[in-house]
């Protein structure tokens, strides 16, 4: 759950803390407070897209931090353990999210930097948050296969994992297929260009290794003259030398001479020793010298003939790869892709074969999570009927529709979800037939069929924090207090947190946060704090009529009370 968030230089947030509790958390205040912002750092915490307009007027940077218990969510370890991400015995996690003015942003778990991916993925499993926005995705009927798809569990999602991956194979052969029973002229004009880079490739017979051998030969035969002036000059020095003696006659003289004081100190037998191994070093290496120099080739048709094969490389390298192996890999590749036009029936026909197979696997496939739909959806809307009439509209009536796709020629039209088009079909008074959720349901029923949804899945996906962002749009009275029940209902199996300015809801929370904007010295800051038992009063009474009177006390004080009785009681 989330155990605390601190907010700094967000927004109209100059730096807040709020420590969250179990049970069902109450974030009220006036409209424009700031109740949205907090929203907003939990977004931008868990992975959302950074906007460098949420960082505070004046400031660098925005900074984020949200620490949750982990310590009944096992299923995080493996994928935690993959990308480093330590947990100690107390199993905490703590989320930072830097934003920058400059648009950049840096997250972390637990210290170790992770990219936008890493993070929703890690933090998907710890929080989940309806706003109104989710009021709009539940308008569109192609989100209600997610829906239907998460309540049915992991059945359904093993077997959706294995239609994607056929799917994604069966669009691959499609557009190869495509690709070869495509326009005639443009098939030949490809031959024809495939043949000549194959041609022009071969005929220059290239080999691994071959460019580099061709630079260091024309390094030296380009400096071939320097090469031998200076190795000649170095071979005289030693052999011949400009006085009576050459170097190495001059070394052996002078080891013979050492060589008659050798014995008589080992210091003088070292001298000799290593004086002796020079000048049989020496030469050695002197001999080579004048083998290499003896052999220094000075044929300029030589160095014309390296240059006009390094010019057939480079020109290659331009149009194929960066060096020789990529240019041969091109080739091998272009050689492939010819001999698939070459031989176009025999490999349409064998692609024609793969596709029928594809759809018969991809038809198993949808069939049976076509299946395990259907019988999910019967389960999903008794459920949902039942949620929907404890909140309140004990009149309506909920129904899948579960269509089969089909193209124009009757055939199953298939995707990477199956053959399935789901709808959520609702009647909300007696009489009336059922139609499309989007077509029917007022405000006030949509944040209901939300929070039935809501209560519906969160026993399934096990997320251990539901934030709820006005879910009391368009309801007021004693539907209001039904949702509050509900809400509480939900937390106590799991944390909730919820921004309402609905009094009904407000008084069954287990921790009230109040959400106040001040203005100082031209600066506007948006601050949060918790409420006592005092205080939370006159929150409520702000909530019931604005003016803070005896009487608004009083009903505040007697709907806390109620909310006890009612329901905090059974807990």
């Amino acid at each position: 759950m989330l155990l605390e968030l601190e907010v700094r230089d967000f927004a109209l947030i100059d730096q807040i803390s709020i420590d969250f509790h179990n049970g069902l958390n109450i974030l009220t205040g006036e409209t424009g407070a700031g109740k949205s912002i907090i929203i907003d750092a939990v977004n931008m915490a868990i992975g959302e897209r950074a906007d460098r307009n949420f960082v505070r007027s004046g400031s660098n940077k925005a900074t984020i931090q949200a620490i949750f218990s982990i310590a009944n969510i096992k299923d995080l370890d493996e994928i935690l353990q993959k990308y480093g991400i330590e947990i100690d015995d107390e199993r905490i996690l703590i989320v930072t999210r830097e934003i920058y003015a400059s648009g950049r942003s840096v997250s972390r778990i637990n210290g170790i930097a992770v990219n936008q991916r890493i993070l929703k993925l890690i933090t998907e499993n710890l929080i989940d948050i309806h706003g109104q926005h989710e009021h709009q995705s539940l308008l569109n009927s192609a989100f209600h296969i997610e829906l239907l798809d998460a309540y049915g569990g992991k059945e359904i999602q093993e077997i959706l994992i294995l239609l994607w991956e056929r799917y994604d194979r069966y669009l691959s052969l499609q557009n190869q297929l495509k690709s070869f029973l495509g326009n005639e002229r443009e098939r030949e004009r490809n031959i024809d260009l495939l043949k000549f880079q194959i041609n022009e490739i071969d005929n220059a017979n290239l080999h691994k290794g071959e460019e580099e051998e061709l630079n260091q030969r024309r390094i030296i035969l380009s400096n071939s003259e320097k090469i031998y002036s200076i190795l000649g000059s170095i071979y005289e020095e030693f052999y011949q030398g400009n006085l009576s003696y050459s170097l190495l006659d001059t070394v052996s003289k002078n080891i013979k001479a050492l060589k008659t004081i050798s014995d008589f100190d080992e210091k003088l037998l070292y001298f000799y020793t290593v004086l002796e191994e020079v000048q049989y070093k020496i030469e050695d290496i002197i001999r080579e010298v004048g083998n290499y120099k003896d052999n220094i080739d000075f044929q300029p048709n030589m160095l014309n003939e390296i240059e006009e094969r390094l010019d057939i490389i480079n020109n290659l390298k331009r149009k194929y790869g960066n060096n020789i192996e990529e240019i041969l890999f091109y080739r091998d590749k272009a050689q492939k892709e010819l001999d698939n036009y070459i031989h176009r029936e025999e490999k349409v026909k064998e692609i024609e074969k793969s596709i029928i197979q594809e759809k018969k696997e991809l038809e198993v496939l949808s069939k049976s999570v076509n299946k395990l739909r259907k019988i999910a959806a019967k389960t999903f809307e008794t459920k949902l009927i039942k949620v929907l009439e404890d909140l309140n509209m004990g009149k309506v009536f909920f129904a899948i529709n579960i269509e089969e796709l089909k193209d124009s020629n009757g055939q199953l039209k298939f995707s990477a979800k199956g053959i399935d088009k789901v709808e959520f079909m609702i009647s909300t008074n007696v009489g009336e037939p059922l139609k499309p959720l989007s077509k029917i349901a007022s405000g006030g029923e949509m944040s209901r069929i939300m929070l039935a949804l809501k209560t519906i899945l969160a026993r399934i996906d096990n997320i251990p924090t539901l934030i709820f962002d006005e879910i009391d749009t368009g309801i007021s009275g004693i539907t209001a207090q039904i949702v509050g029940e509900k809400l509480y209902n939900i937390a106590n199996n799991r944390q909730v947190i919820c921004i309402t300015h609905l009094p009904q809801i407000a008084a069954m929370a287990d921790t009230h946060f109040l959400i106040e904007k001040k203005s100082e010295k031209n600066i506007t800051k948006t601050n949060v704090k918790k409420l006592d038992k005092n205080k939370r009063l006159h929150e409520l009474g702000r909530l019931l009529g604005g003016d803070i009177t005896e009487i608004t006390l009083k009903h505040a004080a007697e709907m806390i009370e109620i909310a006890n009785k009612k329901v905090k009681a059974t807990k």
